[in-house]
C-alpha cells in the first residue's frame, strides 16, 4: 500500500488517508464496484487505529465516493463518466422558508468576538484607522490563505485572494472580471441575489434545473453558458448538496472552450463540529474556478465581510481591470 500518514502534516490522519483513497477513487485506481482494503489491514499497514480508518471511509461515504455494505466492506460507486444521462427528477425538499440563507443562527458566542475586537484595538491602536490594501488587509487575507491551506484543501498565494463587502458585491466583481458578453449558468431554484445581481448587471444568464444530486446533465450539457455559478454543498433554497460524481461533473464541463466555474460556498463555512466538503477549487487541475465563502454563518452577517479566491491565470487580469478599486472592508475588520 502506498499511502503515508504524515506526522508533520498539520491534517489529521483520517483526512491524510481521505485524501490520498479519495483520490485514488477518482484515478481509477480503485474502479467502481471494487471493494476498498479492510480497515484492519489499512491500520496495520499503516500504524494507525482501525477507528482512524473508519473515520476516512465514513467521509469517503458521506460524499458519494463509497457506500458501506453490512458485513462486507465498503465498495466504491464513484464513476468518473456518470452524470451524461439525464439525472432523476426527483427533487430534495426545500429548505423551510424560515431558513434563511443569512440566518443568525451563530456558532461563534459574542463574549469571544467582543474580547477579540477589544484586544485588536489595543494591539495595533490607531493602525485601525489606515488604508487596507486594495485587495483587502493583507494580515487578513494571509489569514485566510493559511486557512484554506489546512482546512480546505486550497492551495493558493495571498494575491489570489480578494476581499470584498459580501457575496453580492464580489458578484459584481466576477462579472466586471469574466466579462458581460458572456453567458452565466446558475442553479434552479438558487439563492435569489445570485439572479438579481446577474439581472442588474445586464448579462444573459441561463436557469439550470437541480436534481436529487445536481444540476440535471441534460441541462448542463445542453446549454449555450461560458460560466457556471453553483452551490454545491446545500444549495439554498433546495437543500441539494453536489454528489462527488455530479462535481467530477462540472469540472468536466468547464474543462471545455475556456468555460468558468463559480463556486460559491456558502453553507459549507468551517465549523468545529464537521470536516468541511471537498471543493471544486482544489480538485479542478484546470485553473477555472473562482471560489468564494464569507464569515456570514461563521461569525455574523452583519460584519458584511467575504472573499473569494482566483485561479492565477486572472489573478493579472484583475489587477488590470479592477485593481484600482479600494477594498470595501475596513481594516479594522
Amino acid at each position: 500500500m502506498k499511502y503515508i500518514i504524515r506526522e508533520n502534516d498539520p491534517a489529521p490522519a483520517y483526512i491524510q488517508l481521505y485524501r490520498q483513497v479519495r483520490d485514488d477513487i477518482v484515478a481509477e485506481v480503485y474502479q467502481y464496484n471494487s471493494k476498498l482494503p479492510s480497515k484492519r489491514i489499512v491500520a496495520e499497514e499503516l500504524g494507525i487505529s482501525t477507528i482512524t480508518v473508519e473515520h476516512a471511509y465514513a467521509l469517503l461515504c458521506d460524499e458519494g465516493y463509497v457506500e458501506a455494505k453490512e458485513r462486507s466492506g465498503f465498495f466504491v460507486i464513484f464513476r468518473p463518466n456518470d452524470g451524461f444521462a439525464s439525472s432523476s427528477s426527483r427533487k430534495a425538499p426545500l429548505l423551510s422558508s424560515k431558513a434563511h440563507r443569512s440566518d443568525t443562527s451563530l456558532e461563534f458566542p459574542f463574549s469571544v468576538l467582543t474580547k477579540t475586537m477589544r484586544r485588536v484595538m489595543s494591539d495595533l491602536g490607531e493602525t485601525i484607522l489606515e488604508r487596507s490594501a486594495n485587495s483587502g488587509c493583507d494580515e487578513l487575507r494571509e489569514a485566510i490563505r493559511q486557512y484554506l491551506l489546512r482546512s480546505r484543501g486550497i492551495t493558493c498565494d495571498t494575491d489570489q485572494i480578494i476581499i470584498g463587502a459580501g457575496s453580492e458585491y464580489l458578484y459584481t466583481l466576477i462579472v466586471e472580471l469574466l466579462g458581460r458578453a458572456r453567458i452565466y449558468a446558475i442553479e434552479a431554484p438558487s439563492y435569489k441575489k445570485i439572479e438579481q445581481v446577474y439581472k442588474a448587471s445586464d448579462v444573459k444568464y441561463e436557469m439550470l434545473p437541480l436534481g436529487q444530486d445536481g444540476i440535471e446533465s441534460g441541462a448542463l450539457w445542453s446549454c449555450d453558458a461560458d460560466i457556471l455559478h453553483i452551490t454545491p454543498y446545500r444549495s439554498y433554497p433546495s437543500g441539494i448538496s453536489a454528489s462527488a460524481s455530479k462535481r467530477h461533473e462540472y469540472i468536466r464541463w468547464a474543462s471545455i472552450n475556456g468555460r468558468y466555474i463559480v463556486e460559491d460556498d456558502f453553507e459549507s463555512e468551517f465549523s468545529i463540529s464537521r470536516k468541511p466538503e471537498e471543493t471544486l477549487f482544489a480538485a479542478s487541475s484546470n485553473e477555472n474556478v473562482i471560489y468564494m465563502n464569507t464569515f456570514s454563518k461563521t461569525i455574523s452577517p452583519a460584519l458584511r465581510v467575504g472573499y473569494m479566491v482566483l485561479p492565477k491565470c486572472l489573478v493579472s487580469d484583475f489587477e488590470k481591470k479592477l485593481g484600482f478599486y479600494s477594498c470595501t472592508v475596513p481594516t479594522y475588520i
